[in-house]
């Protein structure tokens, strides 16, 4: 089943409020095995709610909104959707009593123009919002179920749960679906198709559809089906994403939108190990990566962001020769910087970076986006060049992934770490 989402409101258009609820609604009616087939944005204007209500109906047997319902004239949504539904406004009772009790219980004057929200379409079924004062509306029309809701976010979110999801689960005869996420790093989407192509060949015969979701430094591999037995479902899923990463394990970090950082500190924890880190160019990200995860003083000992060449030398015990000879972009000098951090925190691995994250500083030889990392362990120091982007914040952000990356191939002993 496919669905429609329609969000109202000129402030969303010219880029002054960020359009999230989409987003949350999205994710919510997949759970349910209801695909979001088109999300349209609007103007605050009838003409444009009119037409893009017409052209969902026609698409989809449910159409959901948010936005323009708030007490202001600028807010015509429900004059609008009368004006559809060939209907008229009435006070609803039991709307105002709870409108006059919202408000005194806050100790707060209550205008007209509040009351107006419990002048509802006699046609609907109203929604009842229990975290303000606009009510979400439910509509039937030729077969079609349209949902009206607040914009305000929590709203929203209020009366999906408690009201919408409830009714659409009774009113649809729905597909169950199951989808399964393999978290992979370390090659890019193309490469990693092409390496299980004959895999992925084989879904279409058992109707299993996958996505390759990219974002810096990783590929999130999803696998999904859509059927009325939800375990017949999960085990044919799940056979075929074992089978995935039997074919690449290298590059598989872990299931299910498991951070990286959060993999590396299971992996650290499982073998009783410690980590520091020295970092440059990534200025502490590696060590804030690392601790935002519940529990990492299990494991994380510390770090040392040793900026300039002085810190180096002096936190880090670089040699001042090195630096000199090879700059402190350069193997040599990162792993120094690994080793260091190591003795001083006196951790089982370290993680070094060094590089030039721009938008200045590069060279002909070291351009920017140039980056080494290292990591120690108590057996060997393994170092590697990256060349990343002109951008300076995903510079960082590849860097200090690609930084944990070779932590966890140490840790799993492949040792040719990519």
């Amino acid at each position: 089943m496919e669905a429609e989402l329609i969000t109202i409101g000129d402030e969303i258009l010219i880029g002054q409020t960020i359009d999230t609820n989409s987003a949350w609604m999205a994710k919510r009616f997949y759970e349910l095995g209801i695909n979001i087939s088109r999300i349209t944005s609007i103007k605050d204007e009838e003409e444009d709610i009119i037409t893009a209500l017409n052209e969902s109906s026609k698409r989809s047997k449910l159409v959901l909104m948010t936005g323009g319902l708030g007490p202001t004239k600028d807010d015509i949504t429900k004059k609008v959707l009368c004006n559809f539904f060939e209907t008229e406004l009435v006070r609803n009772i039991e709307v105002q009593e709870k409108i006059e009790k919202y408000f005194q219980s806050r100790g707060r004057e209550i205008l007209e123009t509040n009351l107006q929200q419990a002048d509802l379409p006699k046609k609907c079924t109203v929604l009842h919002n229990d975290l303000g004062t606009a009510s979400g509306m439910w509509f039937e029309k030729h077969g079609v179920v349209f949902v009206s809701m607040p914009g305000v976010p929590y709203e929203m979110k209020g009366l999906m749960s408690n009201e919408v999801l409830p009714r659409v689960k009774q009113h649809f005869i729905l597909s169950k679906l199951y989808h399964k996420t393999i978290m992979t790093e370390g090659l890019g989407e193309s490469f990693l198709a092409e390496l299980v192509k004959d895999w992925e060949a084989s879904l279409e015969i058992q109707a299993i559809k996958i996505a390759y979701l990219p974002s810096p430094g990783m590929v999130r591999v999803r696998l999904s089906a859509a059927g009325l037995d939800y375990h017949e479902l999960k085990n044919k899923v799940d056979k075929k994403a074992n089978e995935f990463i039997k074919l690449v394990p290298q590059y598989v970090f872990g299931e299910d939108d498991i951070a990286m950082e959060k993999a590396i500190g299971d992996l650290l924890l499982q073998q009783n190990k410690t980590v520091a880190t020295a970092e440059s160019c990534t200025g502490g990200n590696i060590a804030k990566l690392l601790t935002a995860v519940p529990g990492s003083s299990a494991y994380f000992l510390g770090s040392i962001v040793s900026y300039s060449n002085a810190a180096k030398s002096n936190l880090l015990g670089v040699d001042e020769s090195s630096i000199a000879s090879f700059g402190a972009v350069s193997e040599s000098v990162v792993k120094q910087m690994a080793t260091g951090a190591r003795e001083r925190l006196k951790a089982d691995f370290a993680i070094a970076t060094s590089g030039v994250a721009g938008p200045d500083g590069g060279t002909e030889e070291k351009p920017v986006g140039t980056v080494w990392i290292a990591v120690a362990g108590e057996e060997r120091v393994f170092a590697k060049k990256f060349q990343f982007e002109q951008d300076r914040g995903r510079n960082i952000l590849r860097a200090t992934l690609a930084g944990i990356s070779m932590l966890r191939r140490l840790l799993e002993g492949n040792l040719e770490l990519g």
